[in-house]
């Protein structure tokens, strides 16, 4: 249960079209399931917003089944599952019951069950790389905060080798409520952006870049010295946490 579904369902005990019983017998479930292989955590979508996601990187496609199907059958109706290659991708499409809706985006490697949440707010994340080599991490970033209800727009291959290029999406840049940038080699695409806009920026440094990027070190250390205020960053290639982030900013009230 999400906390708009909490609410939703509070405002209904208020107005009488849920009984006090009914929603007791919600509220009842238990906050975690043990299933063997995993402890799945039924009450995260109340603390934090967002329910259970699934990282499919180290799972064999029958445990990431076996979580995918009991989350499922527990009434989530968003399942995220991050890190998944198309052969296990496939393999998970073949192993889950036939009424489980499975959809994969191979270049994010991404894998959803159910349907994407409705965006909550008019705002928009943006989501931009230096170059076209960081569109994998993008994509992950991008689907991430698409699939857990916000309206998402890109910008690829804007880096500063080229800075027109950035330039030309201003408008985009100024408009984003929160803005996701994306870059390896010396990784200087987020101050930049960091000094174009008054939203909170998330850098992500990527693993792209000759033999001194030090797969992904130089850029983010270049993104922690940043110069630009309000730049915050996250992990070598996090794209999946830097889209959930920007989610929950893009998704605050107030």
């Amino acid at each position: 249960m999400e906390q708009y579904e909490l609410k939703e369902m509070l405002t209904h005990v208020a107005d009488g079209s849920v009984s006090v019983e009914e929603a007791v017998r919600r509220l009842k479930r238990a906050p975690f399931e043990e299933i063997g292989i995993a402890s799945l955590d039924a009450h995260r979508g109340i603390r934090q917003g967002a329910s259970e996601i699934v990282y499919g990187a180290g799972k064999t496609a029958a445990q990431i089944v076996k979580i995918v199907e009991t989350l499922w059958n527990g009434g989530q109706q968003t399942i995220l599952i991050t890190r998944v290659d198309a052969e296990k991708a496939e393999a998970v499409r073949e192993e889950l019951a036939a009424d489980v809706p499975f959809t994969y985006f191979a270049e994010g490697r991404i894998g959803l069950v159910g349907k994407k949440a409705a965006p909550r707010r008019e705002g928009y994340i943006l989501v931009a790389t230096g170059g076209t080599s960081d569109i994998p991490v993008a994509e992950e970033a991008a689907l991430t905060a698409e699939i857990l209800g916000n309206h998402v727009r890109r910008v690829y291959d804007v880096g500063v080798a080229g800075l027109h290029r950035l330039l030309a999406h201003l408008d985009d840049i100024m408009g984003a409520r929160v803005v996701i940038a994306i870059a390896g080699m010396e990784g200087a695409l987020a101050s930049v952006i960091g000094g174009l806009t008054d939203a909170p920026v998330i850098a992500v440094p990527t693993s792209v870049g000759y033999g001194t990027a030090l797969g992904g070190v130089t850029a983010l250390l270049s993104m922690l010295n940043s110069c630009a205020s309000g730049v915050s960053v996250v992990n070598i290639d996090n794209g999946f946490g830097a889209g959930y982030l920007a989610g929950q900013i893009n998704n605050m009230e107030g």
